[in-house]
């Protein structure tokens, strides 16, 4: 089965003042604790979805993908990424790149869960959280979405189709959008 990762990262943040994927915690950048939890997970291929600004270095075999204006919402990064995706994949997981207490324990138990036809949601406490899986057959409905509420409304829409998967911890619900959150997580700038 091949569960390629997507790493949303073109967002702004303009509230933190700088630029959030590159801030760290326990001493690795955010964008770098994603595509490290995509990558132990048994994501491939990974791609990480960025602006069209110069950029990070990516490690190896990791696939940049441009969303040339990042400012129409993170639907339009998913749908970037979606469309740069290989032919063979069978599912996504979408991550995103200020959740940096996602796991590569968390993706595992995802792509554990993952069935062709469905989607597959983690849930800590009786919330849900992120990342997502979503099969092939979501594709195309990804690509058609438009704003910043992401996939939320094709999962709601297909609730008969979601899984939900629960977690042991609440890394699937801390995401960073102000500097003090990321001081909360003891990170800094």
């Amino acid at each position: 089965m091949s569960l390629a990762g997507l790493v949303l990262a073109a967002g702004r943040a303009s509230r933190m003042g700088g630029d959030k994927r590159l801030m760290r915690v326990e001493g690795r950048s955010m964008l770098d604790r994603a595509i490290e939890a995509a990558l132990a997970g048994g994501l491939s291929p990974v791609l990480v979805v960025t602006g069209p600004e110069a950029q990070p270095h990516l490690p190896a075999g990791v696939i940049r993908v441009v969303n040339p204006d990042p400012s129409r919402g993170m639907a339009s990064s998913l749908a970037a990424g979606v469309a740069a995706l290989p032919a063979g994949a069978e599912g996504v997981m979408v991550l995103l790149a200020d959740m940096p207490r996602v796991t590569a324990g968390h993706v595992a138990a995802l792509a554990a869960a993952f069935r062709p036809d469905g989607i597959c949601v983690p849930v800590f406490q009786g919330r849900r959280g992120n990342p997502v899986l979503l099969a092939r057959r979501y594709f195309a409905e990804i690509q058609g979405l438009t704003g910043d509420k992401g996939a939320r409304g094709l999962i709601a829409e297909h609730a008969e189709a979601v899984a939900e998967v629960v977690v042991a911890d609440d890394g699937i619900l801390i995401d960073v959008d102000t500097p003090e959150a990321l001081r909360a997580l003891g990170g800094d700038t």
